[in-house]
């Protein structure tokens, strides 16, 4: 007997399912033996993928790499601290340990001009020069949006100059 339209239907359905099953568990497989290469051999997306400038931006920069340590993980000094460089404080090492020889060395010579000008950047940035405080303790260097305390403080009448501080 021949079968019908929809028998055929139901049949490419369930291997279908089928199919997508034997995928997902092979896939499941692949991506726990990536997992373990990236644990062992400490890739990173760059290692990977190669860089994640934009190739559409000539505005993108990329800072260079201000900590580095000797098994591929790096850190440009931006964002909060990451976790090989945490365990690593936390177990005693300094953070001098890891400063990259090529920024180091771009700083002092003044020789790599583009190395130079993000790292002294970074690194010159000057502390503000006044310093918003409050009775209670809460302070706002004026850089970045307001915080809570001071928004809610203003919308109360004070004016910003009653948390002015002279930074000395």
């Amino acid at each position: 007997m021949a079968q019908s339209y929809a028998q055929i239907q139901k049949q490419i359905a369930s291997l279908q399912r089928k199919a997508e099953a034997i995928r997902q568990s092979e896939m499941n497989g692949v991506i726990d033996r990536i997992k373990v290469a990236i644990a062992h051999y400490g890739l990173t997306p760059a290692h990977l993928f190669g860089s994640t400038k934009s190739p559409t931006s000539k505005y993108t920069v990329s800072a260079p790499n201000k900590f580095v340590d000797g098994k591929g993980n790096s850190w440009a000094g931006r964002g909060p601290r990451p976790q090989w460089l945490r365990d690593a404080l936390a177990a005693g090492a300094d953070i001098d340990d890891f400063k990259s020889a090529q920024v180091a060395s771009a700083v002092a010579d003044n020789t790599s001009p583009a190395v130079a000008r993000a790292t002294k950047k970074q690194a010159k940035r000057l502390a503000s020069k006044i310093a918003y405080a409050d009775d209670a303790g809460n302070t706002w260097t004026g850089r970045g949006p307001r915080p809570g305390w001071l928004k809610s403080a203003l919308s109360a009448g004070k004016d910003l100059k009653d948390f002015s501080k002279q930074a000395g």
